[in-house]
């Protein structure tokens, strides 16, 4: 299986996992696809009011960098260690 689908895979499993991942494997989910889907973060930081934004603007921009293969590759592990 290529890495393509095993991300694409991973994108439909992640969806049914027995149990809701912690918020920060959610943090890293969002981030993980967020960089290989968009690349690197752009746009401004939300305001201090979004907390939710917020987070997922600097859990995506700690990503920096990341290539393509390595965010998909990262996300798939991560999926698979969740889904034990």
């Amino acid at each position: 299986m290529e890495l393509t689908e095993k991300f694409d895979d991973a994108q439909k499993r992640v969806k049914e996992l027995k149990s809701t991942p912690s918020n920060d494997d959610l943090l890293e989910l969002y981030a993980l696809y967020k960089q290989a889907t968009s690349g690197d973060v752009s746009g401004s930081r939300p305001g201090m009011m979004d907390f939710k934004g917020r987070a997922k603007f600097d859990a995506w921009a700690k990503k920096k960098g990341t290539g393509k293969d390595k965010a998909m590759t990262d996300y798939v592990a991560l999926v698979d260690r969740l889904a034990r």
